[in-house]
């Protein structure tokens, strides 16, 4: 079992807001010009660098009609770090499809409370049980 240290880190914190809220602009807002994401996911690595890059990347992920709630989130300090997880489900609008849930997991680097790195592994697109 681990235990969870508060990261009382604030670009952290607007990030994961802003995730959950599936606010995008705010999520732009705590990236820094020269931020890089560096991901791993169904079905292969990739990069994106500035926040218009990384941003879509999310856009992709959780934006659009479907509906949308995080299950479960959490964020920690790992060495100089910041370590975030959260899990979301998304169904097709008005339920015409089957829920799927996705779990990721990151790791932060924060220079002037800006995201400058995310390094990013995610569990793919999964059936809700």
């Amino acid at each position: 079992m681990t235990t969870s240290i508060p990261t009382h880190t604030p670009v952290a914190e607007r990030f994961l807001d802003a995730l959950t809220h599936r606010d995008f602009p705010a999520m732009t807002a705590c990236l820094a010009p020269e931020v890089r994401l560096r991901g791993l996911i169904p079905p292969g690595p990739f990069d994106a660098v500035g926040p218009g890059a990384v941003i879509d990347r999310f856009h992709g992920w959780f934006g659009g009609l479907d509906t949308f709630a995080v299950l479960d989130s959490g964020r920690d300090r790992r060495g100089g770090k910041l370590a975030a997880h959260w899990l979301v489900r998304m169904c097709p609008e008005h339920g015409l499809g089957p829920a799927r849930i996705a779990e990721q997991r990151v790791f932060l680097t924060a220079d002037d409370d800006l995201i400058t790195g995310i390094d990013l592994l995610c569990s793919g697109w999964q059936p809700a049980e």
